[in-house]
């Protein structure tokens, strides 16, 4: 340490004395290197910033900042860190420049003890059946060292007037083969060493006696008798007075172990034994638990020394004890069947699973009356037993045989069908988190307790019993309905259970949710189902509708109560796609439905609809005009209008005779009759000039077929024989220049002249049509059309 504090002056006097020429003159660095110091010492430390050429510089150790007051400027590249009790084992020393914060330079600084301290050893007897004999000694101490270290244990019995020595790199070190003595006594100094230095420890003086360690107990046994448990074991020291402590645990379901209560041992305080000389020990423990195991292990002291390790733990199960049997029955009774029986299940608790023995249940079912005994007798399970009774009431009386020795015997009572008996009221349920609370009201008649049953099931039952309006129930499975039933007791009889049906364990989240949707113009409607998956699930307290735009729309969304099941979304944007989901909210959870994608109409239904039925008239309406114009065209494409080629001029009467003339236009003669004229008589007739080419008849025999039209005009005479029609020549009075074929070829119609005809007065007819009589009616010349048989048709 001398020779770093002169190399630290040296620096110091050589910045003092002017800049350093030289390779070294611009390097930044932190000096002395890697110092190893004595833990408690001053060291100081030199910082050289000429790679920077700034002066002002502070200090962290361990990425603490050092207070600068601790430091001081030998030039203005030199900064001298002064460092007072220095304790750290081992820390990181750098410096910074004060403007850029940038590392300069550092080092690392570790501490060693002065000297090994609190050391501490204890001896340990390897055969503690004799006095003396080969024994070892652990010694232990502590020394803080980072670098290699090497220990060199001394150790000076003073009797024997002999010195030991343990070699060790850590800090603790064993002496073995040591023949010592049981009063003697012995110092020991330990020594550090390094390359550097080496220190030892003040010498410590321990009595042998006082640092003895015995060996633990051995033969550990425990025996049970009636309760009680004796714990027995073989001491190792028997040659010395001393005591031993006994640990009790008892091991619970899982293997978890917790310490006996103080009270079975008879002591406040863990069980202990006071031993002289003795050889073996013993401890009796009471109060003990039936059928449950408990562990022991045992150790001991001789007098002011060092307790010995426990000795290897030990099980033992407890017998069952008579006086800790609580048997426990109740039963269940179903509804009589066709046949009036009912059966009752008997269960019973209290015997522990655990207890060792042949165990056998008994049930007698026998009427509960004063004057009827007997019974029949079941053999049953380990737990339940299913008898048949008819509707009287019975008293079922259960034994219990271990060994084929009676245990204990416990009866409950059945009530008769219709048997009027008190019950419980207003039973509260709360359920949360798998536990259900469970409330009534007490009966008018004073009870002795109640029992309570419950099963998710039907088949499987659990119970347990009760002095107050209410209980827990707990253990049950998850999201599970249970039927509870809750009857009061009276003495060693019951009353009417009143049970509460459908009672959730706990809850989960709401039902699934399926929703439709019809999208609309600027509009959609929403609605939604919820489908049951569990038994037990949340009640739902609102719905949700959530929807936004497909692509970058906002979330939007709209909540109504739990009764509600349609929403109608309104303001969409036309022809665009939106996504739709639903929340069903309850205090147990949220349920979300699948989202489901829809597009608004691009155009408003009501104004298609509005479009579609105006246009519907108005082809309704083109169609029937349509319709009547094709029916008219038609009509007027049917008049049948005369070919001239195949027409002739006629000679028609007056109508002074045109008796027996008959009209059939347009007709078919074999249809119908014709239409008939009835002229009267001629006053006067005229012979007709006999002209050359002509035929000579009566004007009644003429007739004109039109052929191509499909239409005739028939001549008829008074016997209705049609006349086929003949040349007449023409009248004297009347010209046929203008209709002669020869005096002109474009006039098709040939020249026929009238005569004077005379027609009979009668004739048959089938219309009659009056005209009007002259007396004499001259033969003209006509032409017939189709409007002039038609004008007269209708006339």
């Amino acid at each position: 340490m001398v020779d770093q504090n002169l190399a630290v002056l040296f620096c110091v006097w050589v910045h003092l004395s002017g800049p350093v020429s030289g390779p070294n003159s611009n390097t930044c660095s932190v000096y002395p290197k890697d110092p190893y110091i004595k833990a408690g010492e001053n060291i100081t430390l030199t910082c050289q910033s000429s790679c920077v050429g700034t002066s002002k510089i502070y200090w962290k150790l361990n990425n603490d900042r050092i207070d600068d007051s601790l430091s001081s400027m030998l030039n203005r590249t030199h900064t001298v860190l002064s460092l007072r009790n220095f304790t750290h084992p081992r820390a990181t020393l750098q410096c910074y420049t004060a403007v850029t914060q940038q590392v300069i330079g550092g080092t690392i600084i570790e501490t060693y003890s002065a000297k090994p301290r609190n050391i501490s050893c204890v001896q340990h007897r390897l055969n503690q059946e004799e006095s003396g004999g080969l024994d070892s000694l652990t010694c232990t101490w502590e020394h803080h060292m980072n670098p290699p270290v090497n220990y060199t244990v001394k150790g000076v019995f003073h009797k024997q007037k002999e010195t030991v020595r343990c070699h060790s790199k850590k800090t603790t070190c064993t002496f073995t083969q040591l023949v010592t003595l049981r009063d003697d006594n012995i110092t020991v100094t330990v020594t550090a060493t390094t390359h550097h230095w080496n220190v030892s420890s003040e010498p410590r003086t321990f009595v042998l006696h006082d640092i003895s360690k015995s060996l633990p107990p051995k033969g550990l046994e425990v025996t049970d008798s009636a309760g009680l448990l004796s714990v027995k074991w073989r001491r190792l020291s028997p040659l010395e007075p001393g005591r031993c402590e006994v640990k009790c645990r008892k091991v619970l379901a899982g293997g978890e172990t917790v310490e006996c209560d103080h009270s079975e041992t008879g002591n406040n305080t863990r069980p202990y034994c006071l031993l002289n000389d003795e050889a073996n020990g013993s401890i009796m423990i009471n109060n003990v638990d039936s059928c449950i195991t408990y562990s022991f292990s045992v150790r001991c002291v001789l007098e002011k020394a060092i307790w010995s390790d426990w000795s290897k733990e030990i099980l033992h199960v407890t017998k069952l004890n008579k006086n800790h049997v609580n048997l426990r029955l109740w039963r269940k009774v179903s509804e009589p069947g066709e046949n009036g029986l009912r059966k009752v299940r008997v269960m019973w608790m209290g015997i522990p699973k655990d207890c060792g023995g042949t165990f056998t249940y008994d049930i007698k079912q026998t009427p509960d009356s004063e004057h009827m005994t007997g019974g029949n007798y079941t053999f049953c399970g380990n737990t339940t037993c299913d008898v048949v009774v008819n509707q009287d009431a019975h008293r079922i009386n259960l034994t219990v045989f271990q060994n084929k020795d009676v245990l204990v015997v416990k009866s409950l009572y059945v009530p008769a069908v219709g048997e009027s008996l008190p019950q419980v009221t207003n039973i509260q349920t709360l359920s949360d988190d798998n536990v259900i609370k469970v409330s009534w009201m007490a009966p008018m008649q004073p009870v002795s307790g109640y029992k309570i049953d419950w099963t998710q099931d039907g088949s499987q039952y659990h119970w347990k019993e009760s002095e107050y309006t209410n209980v827990t129930l707990s253990g049950l499975q998850e999201k599970k309905p249970y039927n509870i039933t809750v009857t009061p007791l009276f003495g060693d009889k019951t009353g009417q259970g009143t049970q509460v049906l459908h009672v959730c364990s706990s809850f989960g989240d709401p039902d699934s949710i399926a929703i439709t949707v019809v999208p609309g113009h600027r509009q959609a409607f929403v609605s939604w189902n919820t489908t049951s998956q569990k038994e037990c699930s949340g009640a739902v307290q609102s719905y949700t509708v959530n929807y936004y735009k497909a692509q970058d729309g906002p979330h939007l969304n709209v909540t109504v109560d739990s009764k509600t099941r349609n929403v109608s979304l309104k303001d969409l944007s036309p022809d665009t796609q939106y996504t739709v989901s639903v929340d069903a909210r309850a205090l147990t959870g949220i349920t979300t439905s699948s989202d489901e994608k829809f597009t608004t109409k691009k155009f408003d239904p009501g104004l298609v609809t509005a479009l579609s039925i105006a246009g519907s008239v108005i082809i309704f309406l083109v169609l029937f005009l349509g319709l009547c114009f094709a029916i008219q065209w038609k009509k007027f494409q049917e008049k049948p209008v005369p070919n001239p080629a195949l027409s002739s001029v006629g000679v028609w009467a007056s109508q002074s005779q045109q008796k027996g003339i008959c009209f059939q236009p347009f007709r078919n003669p074999s249809e119908s009759h014709c239409d008939t004229v009835y002229p009267e008589k001629a006053q006067s007739t005229s012979t007709p000039s006999p002209v050359i080419g002509y035929d000579t008849h009566t004007a009644s025999e003429y007739i004109v077929d039109y052929a191509n039209s499909g239409m005739t005009l028939d001549l008829y005479t008074e016997d209705e024989s049609p006349v086929e029609p003949a040349k007449t020549p023409p009248s004297p009075g009347e010209s046929t220049a203008l209709i002669s074929s020869e005096s002109s070829t474009a006039n098709p119609y040939r020249s026929q002249s009238s005569v004077e005809s005379s027609v009979p007065e009668t004739a048959k007819l089938s219309k009659h049509v009056p005209v009007k009589q002259q007396e004499r009616a001259l033969l003209k010349t006509i032409y017939v059309t189709l409007d002039m048989i038609e004008q007269d048709h209708n006339r």
